[in-house]
């Protein structure tokens, strides 16, 4: 059983893996967001900042950027209300990816950035999720922070004081021109069908894709407020299977609904996940000479599949606890340049400080365009090992460590050797304990998955 992993800590009552999220009128409401705005203004803002972009000292500038939910036009109004009544300069963005609200935020000399969504999940959802300084996720102690301050006695800004609002939507080409000064390939000569999952990606992909290159068909583009994620993206991928298969093309690519993860599609419609996109590109690095101290930072849900093939290839791999946010810590912490998740959250520390779904397709796909070779051939370096993950419902997490279970893992582990594992996880969010297990064939990793899960049922209680 894995001991604790890097980056694992407590979080708090409001804030979750990924900023707050919560259902949009009812959990997140628009006085949540004004109030959530306001202490992150207090907590993030600096008036005496020097704005190098602009070259002067001034109010705190953030910028603002959302999802297409219909939720998102009143949250975005609460939260340039919020920030403008606490002083503060607001850029709005519009539809935008998470990672390009990280960019700009960045690009812009701005003090914070906002971003509204809540990713993959249904429309009826939404989340806040603020940057820092430099377009990087808030750390735990400041989200506790920020937290702390909601409803807090302020002196309010007037007259003078009080921030100006003023729409930048033209900033979009400024990220697609960074994504694409990135590009060591050009992608001519594929045809790519992408799916936007109705989000956030559906402007900016299909402009930047082809403004590299290649020849590109789109399906999930044409958001209405209410259909994101549904049916489509990067959680449902088999509209994707269907489309790339029926229009010939070289192979797929799946956002999800703020495109700050993609997984891919091979030419056949078979699946590639965020392992396999990791071992492409990691090999591509090593190959170069560009792969930090040749290492690979991942979390413990990765295949051993990859880790399997990394070690094959001479290269070392970081392991941290489930969450991007993690991944990233590492990175920054042991000077590595590539991690992300099994689910395509991918970090490419040389030129995003966050997972960037638009970045990885276009990285992989000129890979695939360098190489002359498929995807599906690409994807080859790793064999994914079968794997069952069952959720143990109602049961103590706090007994997750408890002697009777730890003999079990332990008498699993020596059943399934070098060709298998087992993770015992307690959920972050949930009264529940997750049994993941990896064997060479998939009727295996049930029976073990079963019996463990028994194991939790009678020891956690």
């Amino acid at each position: 059983m894995s001991g604790e992993p890097v980056g694992a800590s407590s979080r708090g009552r409001l804030f979750g893996t990924d900023g707050v999220r919560g259902v949009a009128g009812r959990d997140l409401t628009a006085e949540l967001a004004m109030d959530l705005s306001v202490a992150a203004a207090h907590v993030l803002g600096d008036a005496g900042a020097f704005h190098a972009s602009v070259g002067r000292r001034g109010r705190p500038i953030a910028v603002v950027g959302r999802d297409p939910r219909a939720s998102g036009e009143f949250l975005e109004a609460a939260v340039v209300a919020g920030l403008a009544s606490s002083g503060v300069d607001v850029l709005r963005l519009g539809v935008l990816p998470t990672p390009a609200v990280a960019y700009l935020t960045n690009a812009l000399g701005a003090d914070l950035g906002v971003m509204l969504s809540a990713s993959h999940n249904p429309a009826p959802d939404n989340g806040i999720k603020f940057f820092t300084r430099g377009g990087y996720k808030l750390p735990d102690a400041v989200e506790n922070e920020i937290e702390q301050r909601l409803g807090e006695k302020w002196d309010r800004p007037v007259g003078a004081s009080v921030g100006r609002v003023r729409e930048a939507y033209g900033e979009a080409d400024r990220y697609v021109a960074h994504l694409l000064t990135t590009l060591p390939h050009g992608l001519d000569g594929l045809r790519v069908v992408i799916d936007c999952a109705h989000g956030a990606a559906h402007m900016v992909a299909p402009e930047a894709l082809l403004r590299a290159g290649a020849t590109v068909e789109t399906i999930g583009a044409a958001p209405d407020g209410l259909n994101i994620n549904d049916g489509v993206g990067s959680t449902h991928l088999t509209p994707l299977r269907e489309a790339v298969v029926a229009r010939g093309a070289d192979l797929g690519i799946a956002y999800d609904g703020d495109a700050d993860r993609c997984l891919a599609v091979t030419g056949t419609g078979e699946e590639v996940d965020g392992d396999q996109i990791m071992a492409i590109l990691a090999l591509s690095m090593q190959a170069d000479g560009r792969l930090a101290k040749d290492t690979v930072v991942a979390t413990v849900m990765s295949n051993l599949g990859f880790k399997i093939a990394m070690r094959e290839a001479g290269l070392s791999v970081v392991e941290t606890a489930v969450g991007d946010r993690y991944v990233l810590e590492a990175m920054q912490d042991g000077g590595y340049n590539l991690g992300g998740e099994q689910s395509g959250h991918v970090i490419m520390l040389d030129h995003a400080t966050t997972g960037d779904g638009l970045l990885t397709s276009l990285h992989l796909m000129a890979e695939v365009a360098r190489q002359g070779r498929s995807l599906a051939d690409l994807a080859s370096v790793m064999t994914k090992l079968p794997q069952v993950l069952v959720n143990v419902r109602d049961v103590a997490k706090s007994k997750a460590s408890a002697p009777a279970l730890r003999a079990a893992v332990a008498e699993a582990e020596a059943e399934l050797g070098e060709t298998g594992r087992v993770l015992i996880r307690p959920s972050g969010t949930e009264p529940m304990i997750r049994v993941m297990v990896e064997a060479e064939s998939h009727d295996q990793a049930r029976a073990v998955a079963d019996r463990l899960a028994e194991v939790v049922r009678t020891v956690c209680v």
